[in-house]
């Protein structure tokens, strides 16, 4: 492989948009299942303190 054809690969792939599309794709999707896993692990104290608490008024 010449320079020549190296500089023109990394030129289109600089260029190129569609892998940049990608990836924020991924970055987003990871996001959104962060704050999933982050709500329904709140979720699962607050629901797992009130019946504890249900538990002993009922005690």
């Amino acid at each position: 492989m010449s320079i020549q054809t190296f500089k023109t690969l990394v030129k289109r792939f600089i260029q190129d948009e569609e892998g940049l599309t990608t990836v924020e794709y991924a970055i987003a999707g990871s996001l959104v299942g962060l704050a999933v896993v982050t709500a329904f692990t709140d979720l699962g104290t607050a629901v797992g303190a009130a019946i504890a608490e249900l538990t002993a008024v009922i005690s």
